[in-house]
């Protein structure tokens, strides 16, 4: 990045910090980029394409490589290409106002994150070219994988997806004993035991929304009157919930209720998945593809 002055990498830095604070849950990393573009136009020198790379443009993968260092100083975290500014971000982009600052802070640290690893030949983060970065690779084939997956999901039927939760349950070794079939389910979409007979344990009663919104508190609420003193909970929702309806769960003595958004869910069926029986895979197929990690 030699055309990028430190000056111009704090002032990259910095926006992506404004877009990020209005939006405290997160925002995914091409919707931060499109806004850090709309509030600070590339210059010439990034808008242009990396030669090696032609359709690759330099102001995407800059502001993917520039936010590397944020993240290993704790001000950023990235998942599956949701980018998230923690309560030390904040606090770092309210400090530091004047943008050169804010880069010489996050540089500093990053150097003393570094000198901490037992490889130093990890990713430099002056003078390496952003397209040859092993991390922002990895970060955006990540990214990829997973819209993929959120989009395949989002678009499922759902009493298909209602399958594909039972067959996650199966695979963990619950025993299924219905799933709603189409048509009004009042609130109960499966319902499991821990033994094939459901003589012994508790009874599992499962509600599944797959919905771009947020299931709310009243949402939680009508869920949970269907829950007698010795029933297990399970609420999935692939939009996740508020803010207020977990506090609800957390502040339950009598009640046992797991709430699972859609990233949980993926991470259940990645971690289980060799055992869920062949048919099942059918609905939610995945194939491993190797990269090379970056050296922490």
């Amino acid at each position: 990045m030699a055309e990028v002055t430190r000056k111009r990498t704090g002032e990259i830095l910095q926006t992506v910090f404004e877009v990020l604070e209005e939006h405290p849950d997160g925002l995914q990393a091409r919707r931060v980029i499109q806004e850090v573009e709309r509030r600070l136009p590339p210059t010439p020198f990034e808008q242009s394409d990396y030669p090696s790379t032609p359709g690759v443009r330099r102001f995407d993968k800059i502001i993917r490589f520039t936010t590397i260092a944020p993240v290993k100083a704790g001000w950023l975290v990235k998942t599956r290409g949701q980018w998230t500014l923690t309560e030390e971000g904040k606090e770092a982009s309210k400090r530091f106002r004047d943008p050169a600052e804010l880069w010489r802070e996050v540089a500093r640290r990053y150097r003393v994150w570094r000198r901490n690893q037992p490889d130093e030949s990890s990713t430099p983060l002056e003078g390496a070219s952003a397209p040859e970065s092993a991390t922002s690779a990895l970060e955006e084939a990540e990214e990829t994988a997973w819209v993929e997956v959120e989009q395949y999901l989002q678009a499922m039927n759902p009493y298909d997806f209602q399958e594909v939760v039972a067959a996650l349950l199966r695979a963990m070794g619950y025993h299924i004993a219905w799933v709603s079939p189409p048509g009004p389910d009042q609130g109960l979409d499966i319902l499991a035991y821990t033994d094939p007979l459901g003589a012994t344990g508790p009874r599992i009663k499962v509600q599944v929304k797959r919905r771009a919104d947020k299931i709310n508190v009243d949402g939680l609420r009508a869920f949970m009157a269907l829950l007698g003193g010795q029933d297990v909970g399970i609420f999935i929702a692939t939009g996740g919930f508020t803010s207020e309806a977990q506090r609800e769960v957390r502040s339950q003595e009598n009640r046992r209720i797991s709430l699972i958004d859609l990233q949980h869910f993926f991470d259940l069926w990645v971690e289980h998945y060799s055992r869920v029986q062949e048919e099942d895979r059918q609905l939610l197929p995945l194939k491993a593809v190797q990269f090379l990690a970056p050296r922490e």
